[in-house]
C-alpha cells in the first residue's frame, strides 16, 4: 500500500531576487494597470499597513523579513520530505500562459515528461540577477518519473477524471515557474535536491488565462472560459489519492500557488490581495476544515483573486479522503506591497 503526505506553499518569484529588485509585482500594476485610480499612485493615499511595509525605501527593508520567514519556512518544508523520503513528489502547479496557450488550455494535465532541463534565468525571465548569483545559462534538471506519470494517466481516465496528458512541452523551454521554483526553494541553501517529480498543471487562472498573459493587465478584455470548479479540483485531488494509496509508493503531493493575488482583486484595483479571505483559509487548515473549499465557486474565489487555490483544492481532496491533519507551518501576510498571501503547510500520514 502506498503511503502520501500532503504540501503546500507559495511560489513567490521575488525570492529568487535580491530584495533590492523592489517590489516589482506591485510596481508594474502601479505604473502599467489602468484600473489603478490616479490617486492611488500616490503613496499617501494607501492604506496604513501597506505605507509600512513601503517604507522609505520602496519595501526593500520589510521584503528581507517576508523573505526570511519564508526561506525559513521552506527549509521546514525540505526537512519533512528528507524525513520521509518519497519515491517522487506529484505537484499540482498552475500554468500562466507558459506551456499552454490559445491551441490548448486543458483543466488538468498530466505531464509524463522525462527528465527536463529547466534555464529559469535565461533572457531574463527571472529578473537579472538572483540571490545565488547563478549566471543566465545555468542549468536545473528536473527528474521525472514518465512511466510512472503514464500509469497515473490511465488509472486516473479508469476513475472517471478526463485526464489530460503530455509528453512533451508545447511552448515553454522546460517548464513553467509553478514547477521549477518550488525545485529551486526546496534547494535554497543550494545542497542538491534530487527528489523526482511528475508535473500537473490545473487551470488555475480560467476566465484569465489568456486575456492576462502571465499576469499583465486584461483590462477591458473578455474573459475566458472559467477554470474547472473547486468541487471538480477536491473530487480529483480523492480519487489521485486512492490510486495512489493502492500503489507500492511514498508520494507527496504538493501544491504550487500563492493565495489572494494583489493584481486579480479588481475590487482592490488590483493592488492588494483579499487579506481577509487568505486569513480563513489558513484558520481552515488548522481547523481541519478544508472540506469547505470544495464548497466555493468559481465566483468567489475570482473575487478574493484567490486562483492559484486550486491547485490547493486538489491536495485537500486527498488528505480529506485520507484522513490527515494539515500543519501550517507559516502563514506569511503582506497588505499589500509584496502581492500575495504566502502560506505554507503540510499533512503528514
Amino acid at each position: 500500500m502506498g503511503t502520501i503526505m500532503g504540501m503546500g506553499s507559495s511560489h513567490w518569484p521575488a525570492m529568487i531576487q535580491p530584495d533590492e529588485a523592489k517590489p516589482w509585482p506591485f510596481l508594474r500594476t502601479l505604473a502599467n494597470d489602468p484600473r489603478v485610480p490616479a490617486e492611488l499612485k500616490n503613496p499617501r493615499n494607501w492604506p496604513e499597513g501597506v505605507r509600512a511595509e513601503w517604507g522609505q525605501d520602496e519595501g526593500v527593508s520589510a521584503h528581507r523579513e517576508h523573505r526570511r520567514r519564508l526561506v525559513e519556512a521552506f527549509r521546514e518544508l525540505r526537512k519533512e520530505i528528507q524525513a520521509f523520503a518519497p519515491d517522487f513528489i506529484l505537484m499540482f502547479g498552475d500554468d500562466q500562459y507558459e506551456n499552454f496557450t490559445e491551441d490548448i488550455i486543458p483543466p488538468f494535465c498530466v505531464m509524463a515528461f522525462a527528465d527536463l532541463t529547466s534555464h529559469p534565468f535565461k533572457g531574463g525571465r527571472r529578473g537579472r540577477s538572483n540571490v545565488w548569483n547563478e549566471p543566465e545559462d545555468h542549468a536545473i534538471t528536473m527528474r521525472s518519473k514518465p512511466d510512472v506519470a503514464k500509469w497515473l494517466a490511465s488509472r486516473c481516465l479508469e476513475e472517471g477524471i478526463d485526464m489530460s496528458y503530455a509528453y512533451r512541452p508545447l511552448h515553454w523551454e522546460g517548464l513553467g515557474h509553478a514547477f521549477v521554483n518550488i525545485q529551486m526553494y526546496l534547494d535554497y541553501d543550494r545542497q542538491g535536491f534530487d527528489v523526482p517529480i511528475i508535473p500537473v498543471q490545473v487551470n488555475s487562472y480560467g476566465s484569465k488565462i489568456i486575456r492576462n498573459r502571465r499576469a499583465i493587465n486584461g483590462a477591458g478584455q473578455e474573459p475566458d472560459p472559467i477554470s474547472p470548479t473547486p468541487r471538480r479540483c477536491f473530487e480529483v485531488g480523492r480519487i489521485m489519492a486512492r490510486i495512489l494509496a493502492d500503489s507500492p509508493w511514498r508520494v507527496v503531493m504538493y501544491a504550487s500557488g500563492g493565495w489572494s493575488h494583489g493584481f486579480l482583486v479588481e475590487k482592490h484595483h488590483c493592488l492588494w490581495p483579499d487579506v481577509a479571505s487568505d486569513r480563513l483559509r489558513a484558520q481552515q487548515i488548522r481547523d481541519g476544515r478544508e472540506a469547505e473549499w470544495k464548497e466555493l465557486t468559481v465566483a468567489k474565489i475570482e473575487d478574493a483573486g484567490q486562483q492559484e487555490l486550486m491547485t490547493w483544492i486538489c491536495v485537500a481532496g486527498a488528505m480529506h479522503e485520507l484522513g490527515q491533519k494539515g500543519d501550517v507551518i507559516d502563514y506569511v501576510e503582506t497588505a499589500g506591497v509584496f502581492n500575495s498571501g504566502k502560506c505554507l503547510a503540510v499533512w503528514k500520514p
